[in-house]
């Protein structure tokens, strides 16, 4: 059995996908490396073929119909022969001397008593044109180099710092245990992948690397913000479904309610922000409910974050209020160099 699988879904990414899959090939025999072509009109599959005829054993090109990022993620999990599973876009990559801690404390964890559900590790926004390079370390929040619990959370994290699916390496069979079943033709679904598994998660391991390169800049880009303007539709089908996905009853411990209650309050300041900045009165009408959509699921989760500082915030009535969140989101956004 392979230590890790690296799932790189591919649409359309003829021009790219070799850099994913070059460093994700230096893991070398203990690496299981699956390039799924999501119903590509280019080149993908051919490329993905070639691949597999080149490192056999290693690289498998699956083909299947377009399903979206969603139906790709699926796919790769349902494949996945090797213990830890990584999901890795084709137009990011994997940093090669993190790669190599990664796999030596997989080796170790797998070879011990006891079960590591998630690997923690941090990622670089590799924006187009940006001078220094901003990302996402848990240092301070996280124990370092050693398998850990809920209760041994240093510190909650904070709202500049966020686990996205760029930082996690979960434990394959956790993820098919726990039914992670992602939704066809959607985007954003790696907010997903970061939040129903966590749920379930018990053992956790933080190395503090910059594995995740997470690439910013093509105007075609599901996270470009013009691009997410227009599919607002997406993003609140996401985050619905998260807020579906909330489990609170599965949770004993006070720091893994607050870690799933951290990233409800990011994805719904996302959502509020972006129905914002498209200022339509069908966008304001929106954002009214989809809070009204959290209350009536869950009062409680829905106090947590709206009367938090940043739901607060958010919330602030009439024009001076929506302008004042905007400009907040701009100067964050500049700094952090995201979307």
């Amino acid at each position: 059995m392979k230590i890790l699988t690296v799932a790189i879904p591919c649409y359309n990414s003829e021009a790219y996908m070799r850099k994913a899959i070059d460093h994700a090939l230096v893991g070398g025999e203990d690496v299981e490396v699956l390039v799924i072509d999501d119903g590509s009109k280019d080149n993908t599959l051919a490329i993905a073929q070639e691949y597999e005829r080149r490192y056999p054993g290693i690289v498998r090109a699956i083909h299947q119909e377009n399903k979206g990022h969603g139906g790709a993620v699926n796919t790769g999990l349902r494949e996945a022969k090797g213990l830890y599973y990584k999901v890795c876009d084709s137009d990011d990559w994997l940093d090669y001397d993190a790669y190599m801690e990664v796999l030596r404390v997989l080796r170790e964890v797998s070879a011990g008593q006891i079960p590591l559900d998630a690997l923690i590790t941090n990622f670089l926004y590799e924006k187009v044109g940006a001078r220094k390079k901003h990302g996402m370390r848990f240092v301070g929040s996280f124990p370092e180099n050693q398998i850990f619990g809920w209760k041994d959370i240093l510190k909650p994290l904070n709202n500049h710092r966020y686990v996205l699916m760029h930082s996690l390496t979960y434990r394959t069979q956790l993820l098919r245990d726990c039914h992670l079943q992602l939704p066809e033709h959607t985007f954003y679904v790696d907010n997903l992948v970061a939040f129903q598994p966590m749920i379930y998660v018990k053992t956790m391991y933080y190395l503090n690397v910059e594995f995740y390169r997470y690439f910013i800049g093509r105007d075609d880009q599901s996270v470009n913000e013009q691009v997410m303007l227009t599919r607002m539709d997406q993003q609140l089908r996401v985050t619905k479904m998260m807020i579906d996905e909330y489990r609170p009853d599965l949770v004993r411990r006070k720091n893994h309610l607050d870690f799933l209650i951290h990233y409800m309050s990011i994805m719904m300041s996302v959502s509020t922000i972006l129905l914002l900045r498209k200022n339509t009165d069908e966008s304001l009408a929106q954002r009214k409910e989809l809070w009204e959509y959290l209350e009536k699921k869950d009062k409680h989760l829905y106090r947590k974050i709206r009367y938090s500082f940043l739901g607060r915030m958010l919330n602030l009535p009439g024009y001076a209020g929506r302008k004042f969140a905007t400009t907040g989101y701009k100067l964050v956004q500049k700094f952090y160099g995201f979307n």
